[in-house]
């Protein structure tokens, strides 16, 4: 059996809503919304928050995760990597616990349309199908294909991002491409600690058809909310 450590990466310090990590949805906070899915997963052995902020920590462990340290300073910024939040993480609790976890799991909270079938069959994809490292994927809506896209220079000169964007005349031309949608990472440890990275030489796409949103504004927030309550109607039928 592999012993599956959970990290929720949840700083205090976010830009664009003060205290993101902490917004309601339907009566519940997303930090909290994480430990709802993480305790219908017996499979996980620890589940951890990983913070700066002593008020998400205490909403967390009413959540049901663990917040065992606070994160230090230089892995609080804007610019601080995934990466080197679940090293320090991992590591950190592995002193505390005296044990060595094979499997590392980061939910951020940022995606909370996620479900428990997700998050076990990101796990899963990773132990049989021997990845080092699976990521949940969405496809990108051919509207936003990088194709399309499009530069403005200073002299607002406009010009396509991909010089093959000239030639798209319809959809059907475009290779699909995807997105991370943050629902679930599933990393063996030597793929973090070793390769240096949460994607590793052999990174397995789980391609998820579900609806997703990873929240940056408020308008995100209200299009979450608005998404839960149709599937909550629709539900209620």
């Amino acid at each position: 059996m592999k012993r599956i450590l959970v990290v929720v990466p949840a700083r205090g310090g976010s830009k664009g809503i003060k205290l993101k990590n902490l917004a309601p949805i339907a009566g519940r906070s997303l930090v909290a919304m994480v430990g709802d899915v993480v305790r219908q997963i017996p499979d996980i052995d620890r589940a951890i928050v990983s913070t700066d902020h002593a008020g998400i920590a205490r909403v967390a462990e009413q959540a049901g995760l663990s917040a065992p340290f606070l994160r230090p300073k230089e892995l609080s910024g804007d610019f601080v990597g995934d990466k080197d939040v679940l090293i320090h993480a991992l590591l950190a609790v592995e002193e505390l616990d005296s044990i060595t976890y094979d499997v590392i799991v980061m939910l951020q909270p940022t995606s909370p349309l996620r479900e428990v079938r997700h998050v076990v069959d990101c796990i899963q994809m990773l132990i049989d199908d021997d990845w080092d490292a699976v990521w949940t994927v969405s496809e990108t809506d051919s509207k936003s294909h990088p194709w399309k896209q499009l530069t403005v220079s200073s002299d607002g000169n406009l010009e396509y991002w991909d010089r093959r964007g000239s030639q798209v005349i319809a959809r059907q031309q475009l290779t699909p491409v995807f997105h991370r949608n943050g629902v679930a990472y599933a990393i063996k440890r030597e793929c973090l600690l070793k390769q240096n990275t949460i994607k590793g030489l052999r990174t397995g796409a789980l391609v998820l058809d579900s609806e997703h949103l990873s929240i940056d504004t408020e308008h995100d927030l209200e299009v979450v909310r608005s998404t839960l309550k149709k599937k909550k109607q629709k539900n209620d039928f």
